[in-house]
């Protein structure tokens, strides 16, 4: 089990920019996948990017890609969201996630780690 903790959340016009960071405990962070989920009001969770244990692969959802970047330093035990040219549809809850077994996988079952999620809240 690995311990998830975001933080850089916030309130942000349209077209700014905001940098979520995920903080893990542990000894094992280079082994997991890593992945940001989001979750708005009365929808699903869904994936919004994730990176494997090396940071070699990276994939995103199609509503986010050209404007987030996922990005994750092992000496650091730290995922980043880098979210740039922020939309109004991109308010939700945003969750850091960690699949233990360092799948290439979007899917929400996958992830047997959470964190307690961090609200981005973007105005037109």
């Amino acid at each position: 089990q690995v311990q998830l903790v975001e933080s850089g959340g916030g309130s942000v016009q349209a077209g700014g920019s905001l940098r979520l960071s995920c903080a893990a405990s542990g000894r094992t962070f280079s082994r997991y996948t890593m992945a940001w989920f989001r979750q708005a009001p009365g929808k699903e969770r869904e994936i919004v990017a994730y990176i494997i244990r090396s940071g070699g692969y990276t994939s995103y959802a199609d509503s986010v890609k050209g404007r987030f970047t996922i990005s994750r330093d092992n000496a650091k035990n730290t995922v980043y969201l880098q979210m740039n040219s922020l939309k109004p549809e991109d308010t939700a809850v945003y969750y850091c996630a960690a699949d233990s077994l360092g799948r290439f996988s979007g899917t929400y079952n996958a992830y047997d780690n959470w964190g307690q999620g961090t609200q981005v809240t973007v105005s037109s």
